[in-house]
């Protein structure tokens, strides 16, 4: 099943048409995207029997993030082996853990306004969580998972590494630097959703071409390694990592410009358009 955010109402996808699942469910679930992940159980039994499954077209200027306002949002530093590789501090040996901020969280109609000539481009698969989890192992950690989508973690490297003591959260938590979607994917749609191709296209170029194989800590384990610490609530965002190609790793570096567009790619979900604007 699918889950998109059409004009800040909750639908779905049966035979291929855009549906609204307040309406088609009579009031069961509410137009709040977000409220869903609360009844996430009932709402993919409720799906199966209306034959929620695939997906179809959607005007993504209309879109917003399947997951509009999560309580918590984790990020996942240099967690793709290659990625890692491109700068001076190799492979972790444990996940390398930072948060971005809510309220950059925005879905594929919003423009991202380009605040320091430093603003870098990340691609990421994004996990969804549809269960309360704490202290789960890895091997149980894909039942708390509610679905993917695409993501990417903009960050201004400049703020984010500014200081004797780096910071990422700030950096990477500008209004708009967290945009998601174009919607949700349930786990059971993916032939294999620890195998997925993932890329990125700046203004048509590819700068970014890996497989999620690459990650160092996969979707499991990083769970297994939040959720030991911190409850993972329903409607929850962790953002995975980025493989490499990014514009600070490149020489010489090459940054976002206002009039460019990202197009972040991932395979069994589809693709996720942002527009980057100059600041106000």
């Amino acid at each position: 099943m699918r889950i998109s955010n059409v004009n800040g109402r909750l639908t779905t996808f049966v035979d291929g048409v855009t549906t609204d699942v307040a309406e088609l469910s009579n009031g069961q679930f509410g137009p709040d995207a977000q409220s869903v992940y609360a009844q996430w159980d009932e709402f993919v039994a409720w799906g199966r029997s209306v034959g929620a499954h695939g997906g179809g077209a959607v005007d993504q200027s209309l879109l917003d993030s399947p997951a509009p306002q999560p309580r918590q949002v984790f990020g996942i530093g240099l967690n793709y082996v290659a990625h890692a590789l491109e700068g001076p501090w190799g492979v972790p040996e444990v996940p390398a853990v930072f948060t971005k901020y809510p309220t950059c969280i925005v879905g594929a109609r919003h423009e991202v306004r380009i605040p320091a000539p430093t603003t870098d481009w990340e691609v990421e698969l994004v996990v969804v969580i549809g269960r309360d989890a704490h202290q789960v192992s890895a091997a149980d950690a894909w039942s708390h998972v509610a679905g993917l989508t695409i993501g990417q973690d903009i960050s201004e490297r400049t703020l984010q590494r500014a200081g004797n003591v780096p910071q990422f959260g700030l950096g990477k938590s500008y209004p708009g630097f967290g945009p998601m979607g174009p919607w949700l994917v349930t786990p059971d749609e993916f032939e294999n959703p620890d195998d997925l191709a993932i890329s990125c296209r700046l203004n048509g170029e590819l700068v970014q071409d890996s497989r999620t194989t690459d990650l160092v800590f996969s979707v499991s384990r990083l769970v297994e390694y939040l959720s030991a610490v911190v409850p993972l609530l329903p409607g929850d965002v962790i953002f995975t990592g980025t493989p490499s190609g990014v514009g600070a790793a490149r020489k010489p570096p090459r940054f976002l410009q206002p009039g460019e567009t990202l197009v972040s790619t991932i395979e069994g979900i589809g693709s996720l358009t942002t527009r980057l604007v100059a600041p106000r």
